[in-house]
Formats: C-alpha cells, sequence, structure tokens
C-alpha cells in the first residue's frame, strides 16, 4: 500500500470526541464534548421553520450570506467598537473549527512556526501541522495560568509567523486581561506577527473578569485575525456557522481558502441565525447569569464531592484534579485516559483526559463541561459524589 503522508502520523483523532463515543455507548452523562442540551433562542427556531419551508435552500454565497455577514458585521462591529465591512472583511465558514484552519492556512508557509499557548484546544497543533507550520507551545502555568511574556518575545525573536489566544481559553477557563493582551499584541507588532484570536465563548464570563477583544486594542485590527462562531453564544454547534474578521487583504487569503475547502456554509442556517444575530443586548445579559448559576452550582457540586477544581473565569469548562485517585492501589499506573474510561464505564459521566490540552506531561487533570440543564448537572453530580466515596474506603 502506497505511504501516508507524513502530516496525519504525527497526531491523533479528537479524544474529545473520541470520548463522546465512548459515552454514547456506555449511556453515560456527557460532560466532555462542550455542547448544550437545551434549545437555542425561540426566534432562531421560529425562524428555521420559515427557512425550511420558503428557503433559500441552493448555494448562498461563498464567503457567506450577504444579510447574514451584515447582520454579523453589526453585531460584532458593536462589540468590538469598530466599523467592520462586511463586503471585505468578513468570511463565513462552516464552524469555528474551519474559520481556525482557514485563518492558519492563509497565513503559513510551510516551515513557519505558530505559537500555541498550553492548555489549548486540541485543534490548534494538529491545524498547524495541516497549514505546513510548527506549533510551539508557551506553558500556561496553573492554578492561576499565567504565562513567562520573555518566552512569547522569543518565539517572535526565533521567527514565529503568528500566536494563537482563545480567549477565553479553553479548557481552563483564563480571560485574558486588557494589560496582557496589549503586552502580547505589542510583540506581535514589533515583530510584524500575525495574533490568531479563538473566541466562542466571548459571551460566556463571569464578573469580574471582562472580555477584551484583541482586534479592538489600538493598532490592532491591522495584525488580527478574530475567529468565532455562533455555537456557543447561541446553543447551536450543530449548524456549524463560524467566521472570521480581518483585515481586507487577509479575509480576501481566507476566502480562497474557505471556498476550496467547503464552498459555503448551509444557506437557510444562515438565513435563520440573522435573527439571533437580532437579539437585543438582554440575551447576551441573561446568557452570562444563566451560566454563572451553571458554574456556581457545579463548583459547589464539586466542592460537596470532595473533588479539587479551578474556577473558570469564562467558559464552561472546569479543569478537575485526579492526583488523589491515581495514587489509590486500584488506579496506580493509569493514564488520565485509562480513568476517563473507568469513570463512564463505572460512573456515568464522561470527562476529557488534561493530557490531550497540554504539551507538558500533564496526567493528573480532567475537563469537565457545565453546557447542561439544571437536573442533568445534578444527576451527573450525584454519580461523580460516589468517587468520594472511592476515596474515604481506600
Amino acid at each position: 500500500m502506497p505511504q501516508l503522508s507524513h502530516r496525519v502520523q504525527t497526531f491523533t483523532d479528537s479524544v474529545i470526541r473520541r470520548m463522546t463515543r465512548i459515552a454514547n455507548r456506555y449511556g453515560a452523562i456527557n460532560l466532555s464534548q462542550g455542547f448544550p442540551d437545551f434549545d437555542p433562542p425561540a426566534e432562531m427556531m421560529d425562524a428555521l421553520s420559515k427557512a425550511a419551508l420558503k428557503g433559500p435552500h441552493q448555494y448562498a454565497v461563498t464567503f457567506g450570506a450577504q444579510n447574514f455577514r451584515e447582520a454579523l458585521a453589526r453585531t460584532q462591529g458593536r462589540r468590538m467598537g469598530l466599523e467592520i465591512d462586511p463586503q471585505t472583511q468578513i468570511v463565513v465558514t462552516c464552524g469555528g473549527t474551519e474559520a481556525m484552519m482557514s485563518a492558519m492556512m492563509t497565513i503559513c508557509n510551510p516551515g513557519d512556526k505558530v505559537l500555541v499557548f498550553s492548555p489549548f484546544y486540541e485543534n490548534y497543533g494538529a491545524d498547524a501541522i495541516l497549514s505546513g507550520a510548527e506549533p510551539v507551545y508557551i506553558p500556561l502555568v496553573p492554578p492561576e495560568y499565567t504565562y513567562d511574556i520573555s518566552l512569547i518575545e522569543q518565539g517572535f525573536r526565533d521567527g514565529a509567523k503568528a500566536i494563537v489566544i482563545c480567549n477565553p481559553n479553553n479548557p481552563c477557563g483564563k480571560v485574558f486581561t486588557r494589560e496582557e493582551l496589549t503586552q502580547i499584541g505589542a510583540l506581535a507588532v514589533k515583530y510584524d506577527a500575525w495574533v490568531v484570536t479563538d473566541e466562542v465563548y466571548e459571551y460566556i464570563v463571569y464578573e469580574p473578569a471582562v472580555h477584551v477583544h484583541m482586534a479592538s486594542l489600538p493598532s490592532m485590527f491591522d495584525h488580527t485575525i478574530t475567529c468565532s462562531s455562533l455555537s456557543k453564544t447561541y446553543s447551536v454547534t450543530g449548524w456549524r456557522l463560524g467566521y472570521l474578521i480581518g483585515p481586507a487583504d487577509v479575509i480576501d487569503g481566507a476566502r480562497k481558502v474557505h471556498d476550496f475547502l467547503t464552498v459555503g456554509a448551509a444557506a437557510p442556517l444562515q438565513e435563520a441565525a440573522v435573527a439571533g444575530l437580532e437579539l437585543p443586548d438582554s440575551y447576551y445579559e441573561d446568557l452570562k447569569n444563566l451560566y454563572t448559576k451553571k458554574r456556581d452550582f457545579f463548583c459547589r457540586g464539586l466542592d460537596e464531592a470532595g473533588l479539587k477544581h479551578n474556577v473558570p473565569a469564562g467558559s464552561y469548562f472546569v479543569m478537575v484534579d485526579i492526583s488523589e485517585f491515581l495514587e489509590l492501589p486500584r488506579f496506580r499506573g493509569m493514564t488520565d485516559l485509562e480513568f476517563c474510561e473507568w469513570m463512564i464505564r463505572e460512573i456515568g459521566v464522561a470527562a476529557v483526559p488534561g493530557s490531550s490540552f497540554f504539551r507538558e506531561p500533564v496526567n493528573h487533570l480532567i475537563r469537565l463541561h457545565f453546557a447542561r440543564s439544571k437536573e442533568t448537572l445534578a444527576e451527573a453530580l450525584r454519580r461523580l459524589s460516589r468517587m468520594k466515596y472511592l476515596l474515604n474506603i481506600e
């Protein structure tokens, strides 16, 4: 058999999506892959019903339907404090995943380096490799997930073409401050590099943290490619509607990449999504309040279950420390992946092993999410409380 490409041998399939498949096999509560189990806004579902009957059902403009791009430009422009041109500064993609891939393929040449914070959403390293680039990892150090700015400068000094910033961060929930972003942005300008941001959780931020768009900072729009999607903001992860916002020249390149990757996002879903983008500001305040209550409920339940964890400043993920369990005789020698598989089978709750997010040899953390109904979270916490019993008897 002819050999496969070398690049596909340098990374695995998505561990996150793999855990969902295992959870489905055992009927576990899926707190691994981060998607809600509740409905999108009624306005969007009503609009989808109309689109199902009246269309459009054929191709939209490759880089995004006109009305959808205009609605995005209004919503995100207001959010960023910028005038965004829907004709030249936006491209609509098939989810945030394709947005990031299109961005990387647009700016990277074979042999380029891309800086990536660790822990990271698992796609970033693969995106860099598929673009012919080399990911260079910058540690975010627990518990506050701080970083050494000198490592970033050294990376740029060594020729890094870009840095990827997930803000809020998946998996650890870090929200980068204005000061941190300004500091990183100044280095990107100094070394004439790109900042590629993943901002899918921009509306899920907990006080006193505040989300700041890198592109909104002075001099940074021309150095920033903003990647995002509607998936988490409107609870429509299955609609696969993402987008890139950036300077006209990079968007022109990204449109070419996108055209030959997927042609275009689904036309009826873009039509229906306009209703979401036209929701009042109160919707986003309500969303923040909803997830604040979920975070507090879930973290309180983890405390009662005797599980050590961080408290995220943004996103809907929690990192749980399983060190105590791995010291027990029955788990000694287990990897975090094997522990997560045990949890699915024996506890009935699915998590993601932390090792899939870290470049460093991290084997003692797992990621859970709380984008579930209160009833589902309560049942998951009831099951997780059985783990405290294990600590007490061994």
